[in-house]
């Protein structure tokens, strides 16, 4: 059996996962170069269509969960690799056909749900690997898509039309049928997981802790659950608030067209959360508390930086940071999440914490527009 998992999480195996996973995360910012051209198609303000980057944000939230319990001990992450398959198709065909806003925020929530289900998946059938390397991989191929997408769905934006933008999460589809074949059954350490609730999904399980999963009361009441996931909950707000109005503000400082500015953003995010690394080297030196103030002075510095700096290269500057804050926070709070919980109920206050994560990604553009367009408002 150890033979097995090996061979399942070779690094071969965690390209793949990090190929199945990425699309989800350029789903999130594609769009948001897109969304002026698709603001003017629909007949919609801005800050109406930012709903389009909302709605991807709020189906992930959503879909997480529920495709988490799709991957249960009878099926296993495959189950959730069929069910995101299916609600990514039908999600983005709908957006695709969409006549007008409401059935386009539809189908984004739709194809996020199916997102969700994938991205649950590689990171279930990573965890199969102890030495936690093949969930790093997909991690940090997670965060790539992110960055990349800024571009690509500029880029598809310009030859294709801003539809093309909006549907980026069918690139897992190519990958799905390798996927499947790695992901297997549910195993016998997916059953234990929850039996125990421990599993990476909302937690349903027997026993004495298994009267309690489903209402965490005593998750929600922990001081370290609560600091860790507000934190979370406040960093991603920025940094997908940043993805909504940095790349715009970028463009109006130098009259870049949307490629040439999601060319050069994404760089600048994807250098941000490669040099996370450091400080996840650095953060046993620097002690918790320290940690905390450099992700919420980083985060802070970022909010107020990039909207309000009269520099294209500072905006830029920002949002590298508030990337690297953002991937740093995902890597140094998930532990500091579960502190002084028992060990039965870490992998429901993980996906607790990974919630927290998912309610800023939908927050974070919903309230970028809002604010932006009251600015103009005020201005004018």
């Amino acid at each position: 059996m150890a033979t097995t998992a090996r061979t399942r999480t070779r690094p071969p195996a965690g390209l793949l996962l990090a190929a199945l996973a990425a699309p989800a995360a350029m789903g999130v910012s594609g769009p948001s170069l897109a969304l002026p051209e698709a603001a003017r198609e629909l007949a919609v303000s801005p800050a109406s269509a930012a709903w389009l980057m909302t709605a991807f944000g709020l189906g992930m939230a959503a879909g997480t969960p529920l495709l988490s319990a799709v991957a249960g001990p009878r099926r296993g992450p495959a189950g959730a690799i069929e069910a995101g398959a299916v609600l990514v198709t039908l999600g983005a065909a709908l957006v695709l056909l969409a006549p007008g806003l409401p059935l386009a925020v539809a189908g984004r929530v739709l194809e996020a749900a199916g997102a969700a289900g994938l991205n649950v998946a590689a990171f279930q059938i990573a965890g199969r690997d102890r030495s936690g390397r093949t969930a790093g991989v997909v991690a940090i191929g997670s965060a790539a898509g992110g960055t990349v997408g800024l571009f690509t769905g500029a880029a598809l934006a310009g030859v294709v039309g801003w539809r093309a933008a909006l549907v980026l999460p069918l690139l897992s589809l190519l990958v799905v049928l390798p996927a499947r074949r790695s992901a297997g059954g549910g195993t016998s350490e997916d059953r234990a997981r929850t039996r125990t609730g421990t599993g990476t999904g909302p937690g349903t399980g027997t026993g004495a802790d298994g009267r309690r999963s489903a209402l965490p009361l005593d998750i929600l009441r922990a001081p370290a659950f609560r600091t860790a996931a507000g934190l979370m909950l406040a960093v991603a707000t920025v940094n997908f608030g940043l993805l909504y109005t940095a790349p715009r503000r970028v463009a109006s400082l130098t009259g870049w067209s949307p490629v040439e500015t999601g060319a050069v953003a994404s760089l600048a995010a994807l250098a941000g959360a490669l040099l996370s690394w450091p400080l996840v080297r650095a953060a046993p030196a620097l002690g918790a508390r320290r940690v905390r103030a450099v992700l919420a002075l980083g985060s802070l510095a970022a909010a107020v930086l990039a909207p309000a700096a009269p520099w294209p290269a500072v905006v830029l500057f920002a949002s590298g940071a508030s990337a690297l804050v953002t991937a740093g926070a995902q890597g140094l709070l998930t532990g500091a999440a579960t502190d002084g919980l028992p060990a039965a109920r870490h992998g429901l206050a993980v996906g607790l914490f990974n919630l927290a994560f998912l309610i800023g990604v939908a927050a974070g553009p919903a309230l970028a527009a809002r604010f932006t367009d009251q600015t103009v408002q005020f201005i004018y």
